[in-house]
């Protein structure tokens, strides 16, 4: 396993690969709403560098992470511990946006023209969000929000990252990694929770500024049998104007279809995948896994990977588990 942790001071144009300088290095993705962060601790002996320098981290020669620095701490022994994040990190600025009849990935283009950004691979999800007005929110929050009105439209899920400097969206369904997680095959250790507590809502409650009444149209759905098992869980939002009736109930129908379950979720400790990343799907075969036999691809939310003295080891967390007996 060959690594390449390269550092480029912008002013100088300098640049060092400071691999064998680095003890470990740690690389963290989400499915949603973070940038990718490479962390890692260098010696200063030989190398300048300040917030703003690039980073490029590669193994066996493939590009895992493109960045810049934003944090460095030093001790007195002149280690220096350094966080960079990728392009995704400059998408945490505020703005207002109001779009009609916009795909996720046109609103994607437009906010990365608007930013300076550069991007890559962008699927077409084939759905046009009727309306979409956003004030005052952070643009990953903005993009989170559109991919979550694509996903409740369509059913297909969508993830948003930055690919070595490109921002990129993609289906998950076309990201599916060709390794394997399981009894035998790299799985190191696990846990696993089964909750109503953080995501599920059994009752949708969308409210609809009406500016002729100066009151809100509510629609809501529920459903009565779970509630009767598990206590009101409701979920209420606020909804665009611009959204007609039929419009507005099929977004409650779709949320309470997404909501309105029990939701499990897998942690694992296991050797690493080099290139495995949150939004990817995952083949993974555990039996006897609580209430169900896990055997299929899963959607990872999160992967941190670790390279320390030679070895590489990660941790993932997954959602949406199949619900075979």
């Amino acid at each position: 396993m060959a690594i390449e942790l390269l550092l480029l001071n912008k002013s100088t144009g300098q640049s060092w690969d400071i691999a064998n300088q680095t003890q470990k290095v740690s690389y963290t993705t989400n499915r949603t709403g973070s940038p990718g962060t490479l962390k890692f601790t260098v010696n200063a002996s030989g190398i300048s560098f300040v917030e703003g320098d690039a980073v490029r981290f590669s193994v066996d020669g493939r590009a895992i992470f493109l960045g810049w620095v934003f944090t460095k701490s030093r001790d007195r022994w002149a280690a220096i511990e350094v966080t960079c994040y990728d392009q995704l990190r400059y998408l945490k600025a505020s703005a207002s946006y109001a779009f009609t009849g916009r795909s996720a990935g046109d609103i994607i283009r437009e906010i990365a023209g608007d930013f300076q950004l550069k991007t890559g691979r962008l699927d077409d999800t084939g759905y046009r969000i009727p309306s979409l007005i956003m004030e005052e929110k952070s643009c990953l929050d903005i993009v989170s929000a559109a991919l979550q009105r694509t996903l409740l439209a369509t059913g297909k899920l969508y993830t948003f990252f930055d690919d070595a400097g490109q921002l990129s969206l993609r289906e998950a369904g076309t990201m599916v990694s060709s390794g394997l997680v399981g009894q035998g095959s790299l799985l190191l250790d696990y846990t696993y929770k089964t909750d109503i507590d953080a995501n599920t809502a059994n009752s949708v409650k969308l409210a609809r500024p009406n500016e002729k009444t100066g009151r809100a149209d509510v629609f809501q759905v529920v459903d009565s049998a779970n509630i009767g098992q598990w206590g009101l869980l409701q979920r209420y939002e606020t909804i665009d104007e611009a959204l007609n009736d039929a419009q507005a109930a099929a977004q409650a129908q779709a949320m309470l279809s997404y909501y309105n379950r029990r939701w499990r979720t897998l942690r694992v400790s296991a050797l690493g995948l080099p290139g495995l990343r949150a939004g990817q799907m995952l083949l993974m075969d555990v039996p006897n896994l609580g209430d169900i036999n896990l055997f299929g691809l899963v959607l990872l939310e999160k992967v941190t990977h670790a390279w320390e003295q030679g070895v590489h080891t990660m941790e993932f967390e997954v959602q949406e588990l199949g619900t075979e007996d």
